[in-house]
């Protein structure tokens, strides 16, 4: 039986006209060779239809991907990584604060460091259950997202942390610098959501976001079709110049807070994690120019 992941995306502004080769790899963070051979094996469609690569792409159109099979037959590869800090460590879990430039586990098209790889390349054992290539993850953060994430040790605290994730009792906090003011202030984003006129973005908004449900990719897209994007997400329509004047090559994204009970004890816990340097330095440079 093929354990291919069928994903379904809806293409955000930020790529539109693209052809689909470069809008997916893009959106998808898979090399331009492993989506053109999805496309020549007819594997990415729209409307049931495969899509040629000479395809170009609208805003909001709705695309299948039947995403390559996990590539689990070598070993993980050890990444050292000296950014990767240590926030919480014992028998059963290790709580990391992930810098950017580092991918949660191994994945087709992606050669750079990993969470598990970094762990493993310094001496942590991870759980061996879950597929091979995300042994130990029970929760992911996007590349370009920094911030709080728990690997499981012991296989024991593998299947309860991921029931924990499933049921919504793991409370997980993020931070967000937006383009533009929100009213409200609070609320909770539905999606999918209709589609608003553009906005005249002269500020930004730095708001607090706790994950109801779903996963952390999900925050940009919500706030994307709210014309209101993550400032440096420019895949998903921020301003570039914006993004350019606060020195910020990523979307503004940060996992500050985790509190859970262990997997284990049932100790109940609380971990925070603060800005790394980009973050912080956007901070400092805000300024007339982009506030109102």
């Amino acid at each position: 039986m093929s354990n291919r992941e069928l994903r379904t995306l809806s293409v955000p502004e930020g790529v539109a006209g693209e052809r689909i080769d470069s809008a997916l790899t893009r959106v998808l963070g898979l090399s331009r060779t492993a989506v053109v051979k999805l496309l020549e094996d007819g594997d990415i469609t729209t409307g049931g239809k495969a899509m040629p690569k000479s395809d170009r792409v609208t805003a909001g159109q709705v695309i299948d991907v039947l995403m390559p099979a996990p590539v689990n037959t070598d070993p993980i590869p050890l990444t050292p990584l000296d950014g990767l800090t240590i926030v919480y460590d014992d028998q059963d879990i290790v709580v990391i604060d992930k810098p950017i430039g580092c991918a949660a586990h191994p994945s087709p098209g992606w050669t750079g460091p990993t969470v598990v790889g970094a762990l493993m390349a310094a001496g942590y054992s991870v759980s061996t259950s879950g597929p091979a290539e995300r042994q130990g993850i029970v929760h992911r953060l996007d590349v370009g997202t920094s911030g709080l994430m728990i690997v499981a040790k012991s296989d024991k605290a593998f299947h309860v942390l991921k029931d924990a994730f499933r049921n919504r009792t793991v409370e997980k906090i993020y931070h967000a610098m937006v383009q533009g003011h929100l009213d409200p202030t609070t609320g909770t984003i539905d999606a999918p959501i209709d589609r608003h006129p553009k906005e005249d973005h002269r500020g930004v908004s730095m708001v607090k976001v706790e994950l109801e449900t779903g996963r952390t990719h999900q925050i940009r897209v919500h706030f994307s079709a709210l014309h209101h994007p993550l400032v440096g997400d420019t895949t998903y329509g921020a301003d570039p110049v914006l993004a350019k004047s606060l020195q910020m090559a990523r979307p503004w994204l940060h996992a500050a807070q985790l509190r859970f009970a262990h997997p284990v004890t049932g100790q109940a816990l609380d971990f925070h994690a603060p800005y790394p340097p980009d973050l912080t330095r956007s901070l400092a440079l805000l300024s007339d120019a982009v506030l109102p």
